[in-house]
């Protein structure tokens, strides 16, 4: 029963951090295929939808269990950190449809597959608190996703003083500034995620 019950944790937190991986991968798309972008966008809220209702399950099973297979406060920052990434992804999603922002830039590509990278190896951090004992490797993740988190603000700044070159459309540097805000803002999250976890390893060490 036991089992069973922890279950219900682990698939909720694994689950929603692939749907993630899901929708940071679909965005990428749509800054490649701009004229599929409202299609894909779609999909990318079908998913923001899927974990609305994982979080939730999640939520309503910690009120209903007794004994959980982490700190509920732990259980409850996962998931609501990683309803944030997916909320990020979608966000920027719709703005990319709703600005008409025309052609794609290159440092927009960049930042957007470094929430790929983060989220891809949030996931693998996530699934991986299934074993605990598994310590060293759970510790390793938690340390790649501050590398790309890094690399991700790296990669905004970097977004940021080619927008504010001199002749940029003004209307134009205002709604990229915004979608780049969400993607680095979505890292920032994955972040806080393995912050989250760094601090379950060491407490169960």
């Amino acid at each position: 029963m036991g089992l069973t019950r922890d279950a219900v944790f682990f698939d909720a937190l694994a689950n929603h951090a692939q749907r993630s991986v899901a929708a940071s991968e679909l965005l990428l798309e749509m800054l490649d295929r701009p004229a599929d972008a409202p299609a894909l966008a779609k999909r990318i809220s079908d998913l923001e939808d899927e974990g609305d209702r994982i979080t939730h399950g999640c939520l309503a099973a910690l009120h209903q269990t007794w004994i959980t297979p982490l700190d509920r406060e732990e259980i409850h920052a996962l998931i609501t950190r990683l309803d944030d990434v997916l909320d990020c992804i979608d966000a920027a999603s719709m703005r990319l449809v709703l600005f008409e922002v025309g052609d794609t830039l290159p440092e927009a590509r960049q930042l957007a597959q470094a929430v790929v990278d983060s989220c891809t190896v949030t996931s693998s951090a996530v699934q991986s608190l299934r074993d605990l004992k598994r310590q060293p490797h759970l510790l390793e993740l938690c340390v790649e996703i501050n590398k790309l988190e890094n690399t991700a603000d790296g990669h905004y700044r970097t977004a940021l003083a080619a927008l504010f070159k001199k002749g940029n459309d003004p209307l134009l540097v205002m709604k990229w500034r915004d979608i780049y805000d969400l993607l680095e803002s979505a890292t920032d999250r994955c972040e806080d995620v393995a912050n989250i976890i760094e601090g379950i390893v060491l407490e169960h060490a």
